[in-house]
């Protein structure tokens, strides 16, 4: 199931234009820089500030330094430590009520938990999306996330609250528009109190997108995923038998000859890591408009996949 979004207007266009033409008078990508700056990536920051230049192109500008310089040794480097899909579990559902951050942090400390989480935001815009659109001959720039709040309680929020506040930040600042929606189901009683601590960290925009569900949301989820891509824990019929179970399967294109491109990019002799595609097609001016990652299948298996707990940020 896809949701298209219209056409750019004429407006839009110039907008898109005129942000194009700034970058390149002032140059403001360095070499090395491995943002895209294509028609998509760039329409993702322009919608993120309803399309005007200036506000947009500083936001470009900030995730620009932000990416050179993040942890000290800039995003490129994070993602060559650290590979997002080495436990095969990237972003789509977050077991949020699962979540012990004390007994997690015996394992892993907290500054390697934070980069994972940055990774995992990077993974979705550089693999995982792209891989998406490859395999269906259209432009897919966004995903639908879904929050399992079972067992969440409002002592775990105010213990995590710092994390869940940058984790929104990174993805409002550095990753614009890669939700398209916010799907947060089995939501307890104090969800309240918690909403309300977190709806002044987010824009008017990013709030808009979210939608809050109690026990009684698998109609809503069927009508966003189709049954066979959504896991059984979620009311639907995916179980990913054959890799370990919905929550820890890294099921969908992005996976499909991964390790010799990771293993490419890191020698040097690959570019990225990501599924190639699309070169020369413009987002502006393709008719059919931009799709959201709702749930199309790859061989039987779910092309949205899954995580069993707060490994990526949700993305805005």
């Amino acid at each position: 199931m896809f949701l298209d979004r219209a056409p750019l207007t004429p407006q839009q266009q110039k907008a898109l234009q005129r942000l194009r033409n700034e970058i390149n008078e002032e140059k403001l990508y360095q070499e090395g820089d491995t943002l895209d700056s294509d028609d998509r990536t760039l329409l993702r920051f322009l919608r993120a500030r309803n399309f005007d230049v200036k506000t947009a192109k500083k936001m470009l500008v900030d995730c620009l330094k932000w990416r050179r310089t993040v942890e000290d040794i800039g995003i490129d480097e994070l993602y060559r430590r650290i590979d997002p899909f080495d436990l095969g579990r990237p972003l789509n559902v977050h077991f949020i009520g699962g979540i012990n951050l004390p007994e997690l942090y015996k394992d892993v400390t907290p500054e390697r938990h934070w980069q994972t989480i940055i990774v995992n935001a990077e993974s979705l815009v550089r693999e995982v999306l792209p891989a998406c659109s490859a395999e269906a001959g259209r432009h897919i720039n966004q995903a639908l996330v879904v929050a399992d709040l079972s067992g969440f309680s409002l002592q775990q929020f105010w213990r995590m609250k710092w994390l869940v506040r940058q984790s929104f930040q990174i993805s409002q600042d550095y990753f614009p528009e890669a939700m398209g929606q916010l799907v947060v189901i089995n939501s307890p009683s104090s969800f309240t109190a918690i909403w309300s601590a977190i709806k002044p960290w987010i824009s008017a925009e990013t709030a808009a997108k979210v939608t809050v569900l109690g026990a009684d949301y698998i109609s809503v989820l069927r009508d966003l995923v189709p049954p066979e891509n959504l896991p059984a824990a979620l009311g639907g019929a995916c179980t990913c038998a054959d890799a370990g179970g919905c929550s820890f399967s890294g099921a969908g294109p992005w996976m499909v000859g991964r390790k010799e491109r990771r293993d490419g990019w890191l020698a040097g002799k690959l570019a990225s890591p990501a599924v190639q595609w699309g070169e020369g097609q413009s987002e502006g001016t393709d008719v059919g408009g931009e799709d959201e990652v709702v749930g199309a299948t790859v061989d039987g298996q779910a092309l949205a996949a899954n995580v069993e707990s707060l490994s990526a940020p949700i993305a805005a």
